[in-house]
């Protein structure tokens, strides 16, 4: 029978939800399916205010995954979760050993120099060139240097070899990356990118032309020493590419996506993914042009944009964040709707935020969707 759920909550059948989602996954732009998927999972940071209690300082940003949460409130969140959606949303079981994780890995800002600082719980990627004259010799430095020897720390092997023998895992590394105009950005700066394309397109070529050699030997390395040379599909995340007008993001970003996806995932099926939580409405033919099939784009781009330009593109959006977060149940369901209505039809969408989710986002509200889709979302 369907759950009609306490007073002020969207009706839901519970039980065929779920049943109806899990068989709804992976069949894309078909509407052989029960229903509009569901790509929301909601993450530790939303313990505290669904609990009613204070966040911890810092917990926003400082909470990388749910076991950082002590059991307790994971139970009582899980309890609420249960009777709210259905089913739990924290684990319960204990953390894995804290000598379980390979060390870390290097990423293409540091081949690139640029360093991390911690600054209110975040870390933050400091350029590392601030002049044509400092760019270019960074980059000098940066064409000499081998991969496969500077990503991995001096134990890496060691520790690999006892983490495989004491609990059976390997490293599983690579297929995706900081997108090329975040990276490109981080490294010699914002304003410094977009004079440099404009006043110095042969530095800039040299600058984007070796940021993709190294997208490409590091992903390469990464497969190799993870043991998956044959994997296929890459992804993106690429929140500055906004920063760029369309005929700079052609002469710049393009390139690399086009050399990237043409390198590790070629096939029609494969998946080539970008997230850029920015408004990037006017890079969207160019995200065509790229061979991006799967897309999670900023909320003030709408999905009647996304399906304009982009006709065989997987959309994973577009409910706003700040909506999910700060809005009310009926509003988080408006958007939802708005969605299904708008390009549904193609069975090219899935229902997820535009962005990352945010603390203040209620199980309630991802009720609310679920609603919705059981109502407005369906294929006959």
């Amino acid at each position: 029978m369907p759950d009609r759920g306490s007073p002020g909550l969207f009706p839901v059948d519970l039980e065929r939800f779920w049943e109806d989602d899990a068989a709804s996954h992976g069949k894309w732009f078909s509407t052989d399916k029960p229903q509009v998927p569901l790509g929301i999972r909601m993450p530790a940071t939303c313990i505290w205010d669904e609990l009613g209690l204070p966040m911890p300082a810092n917990a926003d940003t400082e909470v990388q995954n749910p076991y950082e949460v002590p059991l307790e409130l994971r139970k009582r969140y899980n309890e609420r979760a249960i009777a709210i959606v259905g089913r739990p949303m924290m684990p319960e079981d204990a953390p894995p050993p804290g000598d379980s994780h390979f060390p870390p890995v290097k990423g293409i800002t540091d081949v690139f120099e640029a360093r991390t600082v911690q600054t209110g719980g975040t870390g933050w990627v400091m350029p590392s060139a601030d002049t044509p004259g400092e760019l270019a010799r960074l980059l000098d430095r940066v064409e000499r240097r081998s991969l496969r020897e500077f990503l991995f720390p001096p134990n890496w092997d060691a520790e690999v070899g006892r983490i495989q023998e004491r609990y059976g895992k390997t490293s599983r590394m690579g297929g995706g990356v900081r997108g090329p105009v975040t990276a490109a950005m981080s490294i010699f700066g914002v304003e410094n990118l977009i004079f440099l394309i404009r006043d110095d397109p042969g530095l800039a070529a040299r600058f984007r032309d070796v940021l993709a050699d190294k997208i490409i030997e590091m992903t390469r390395v990464l497969y190799e020493v993870s043991g998956t040379r044959d994997r296929r599909g890459f992804s993106f995340a690429d929140d500055n590419c906004a920063m760029l007008n369309a005929d700079m993001y052609a002469f710049f970003g393009l390139p690399i996506l086009k050399r990237v996806f043409a390198e590790f995932a070629p096939g029609p099926d494969d998946t080539r993914h970008q997230h850029s939580d920015s408004a990037m409405t006017h890079l969207l033919p160019l995200l065509t042009e790229a061979g991006v099939n799967h897309g999670n784009f900023g909320p003030t781009v709408r999905v009647q944009d996304i399906r304009r330009y982009m006709p065989r593109c997987v959309i994973h959006g577009q409910l706003a964040p700040w909506t999910f977060a700060r809005g009310t149940d009926e509003e988080v369901a408006a958007e939802v709707r708005r969605d299904i209505e708008a390009v549904a039809s193609d069975g090219g969408l899935v229902i997820a935020t535009a962005g990352s989710i945010n603390p203040g986002s209620r199980l309630s509200g991802l009720r609310a969707i679920m609603s919705t889709i059981q109502e407005h979302g369906t294929y006959a």
